[in-house]
């Protein structure tokens, strides 16, 4: 399955994103990156939703999120 992968600033971020997604019932997960691809603190979020609405949600709750990229799971 092909999903979604948002890097965040922290750890921290990354928690109060998958807290507000799931809240909305928009389905979001934390994960580390892999090795390959580090930017920012390391982690990411998950998601299966299109990353042109999600981004802006999360910059509009104080989330800093810019970019995107999908991976294979």
């Amino acid at each position: 399955m092909t999903y979604t992968l948002i890097p965040v600033s922290s750890v921290t971020y990354a928690m109060k994103s998958k807290a507000l997604l799931n809240g909305m019932g928009v389905y979001c997960e934390v994960e580390r990156q892999e090795k390959g691809s580090r930017t920012g603190c390391g982690y990411v979020i998950r998601i299966k939703d299109d990353p042109k609405r999600i981004i802006p949600l999360l910059n509009s709750r104080g989330i800093a999120a810019r970019d995107s990229y999908t991976a294979e799971r």
